[in-house]
């Protein structure tokens, strides 16, 4: 175990390194706070501390700030001034932003399915695993080649190397001239679910297949009595901005991923 004890600041605390990416805080034997380091399957280190003082706070994250390589994230609700403001201090700065969308699901208010020929849609849950594998395989190879997949507003799931598709039940997909050419994943968060990725393959795109899957999608979650979804969108990102935002969706909230570059 590490353990460096503090004095400047108020309370005075003994922060204790108990394990590889995880600190504690004590104060006098009671617990002030915790610290902890998680490596996402992409390889990035998130940090997240939880602390009950100010100077807890900026002491534990002086502690493994100093204990940890180079380039280190954490994803910070932006509402939350005061644990923006203790990464700003620990010296990380904003890389990007978030928005958070309310998707209404009525096509009323969303619009009617339009498809290009020869375009289909397979629900979420009948797609083959074996094509949607290789379109994730082929999509991911295309994101890492353009824009880099860390840019990419889809949650971090467990998965094996090289395989992102962690329940092909998730999916709903766009098939042309029988082949998988678009994709949909819809997470089931609490009664909200959440369009977690949407994506369609390069030599496929400005066609209107993403808003006609997306279309598709939230027509059914309609028919299933669920009136809004939510989405997350990278700011940067402007056809996905046009995207959810001709369809009605709202932005509520946003969030912000701070990053310590290389020292």
């Amino acid at each position: 175990m590490d353990t460096v004890r503090f004095t400047a600041g108020e309370p005075a605390v003994r922060v204790t390194r108990v394990e590889p990416g995880l600190w504690q805080a004590l104060d006098d034997g009671r617990p002030a706070g915790r610290a902890e380091a998680t490596a996402r399957p992409d390889g990035r280190v998130f940090l997240s501390v939880d602390a009950w003082h100010r100077s807890v706070f900026d002491q534990l994250a002086r502690e493994m700030l100093a204990a940890l390589p180079d380039q280190l994230h954490t994803v910070v609700d932006e509402a939350d001034r005061e644990l923006l403001d203790g990464w700003r201090r620990a010296g990380l700065t904003v890389r990007r932003r978030e928005w958070e969308y309310v998707v209404p699901t009525d096509p009323h208010v969303t619009g009617p399915v339009v498809l290009p020929p020869g375009v289909t849609v397979v629900p979420a849950g009948s797609a083959d695993e074996g094509p949607l594998r290789e379109l994730d395989r082929v999509i991911r190879a295309e994101v890492e080649a353009t824009a880099g997949w860390s840019e990419m507003p889809a949650e971090v799931l467990p998965r094996t190397a090289g395989d992102t598709v962690v329940d092909p039940s998730k999916y709903a997909v766009a098939v042309e001239d029988g082949e998988y050419a678009g994709l949909l994943r819809v997470v089931q968060v609490t009664r909200l679910p959440r369009i977690g990725l949407i994506a369609v393959r390069a030599d496929r795109q400005r066609r209107g297949i993403a808003r006609g899957l997306l279309l598709h999608t939230l027509g059914t979650l309609h028919r299933a009595g669920i009136p809004t979804a939510s989405a997350e969108v990278n700011e940067a990102n402007g056809a996905a901005t046009a995207l959810f935002e001709g369809i009605g969706a709202r932005r509520a909230n946003s969030t912000v991923e701070l990053m310590r570059h290389g020292r």
